[in-house]
């Protein structure tokens, strides 16, 4: 568990990267090529986010079902 915690830190923490070089390049003629770029960062960042949600939920799930059995 301690390690699927710890990569979804890293993908997170590299998803913020992107975002953060994305906003230090941006200049007066990229600026909505740079927003677009911010958004589907953005939208890949909350997928990761949910989907890992899911699966930590179906996780729990099968572990109470096997304390219970």
């Amino acid at each position: 568990m301690v390690k699927y915690i710890k990569r979804i830190a890293e993908e997170a923490n590299t998803m913020i990267t992107e975002v953060e070089g994305s906003i230090l390049i941006a200049s007066l003629n990229n600026r909505m090529t740079n927003a677009t770029n911010i958004a589907g960062i953005s939208e890949d960042l909350q997928y990761i986010v949910q989907s890992d949600m899911k699966d930590w939920a179906f996780q729990i799930q099968r572990m109470l079902a096997n304390e219970l059995d």
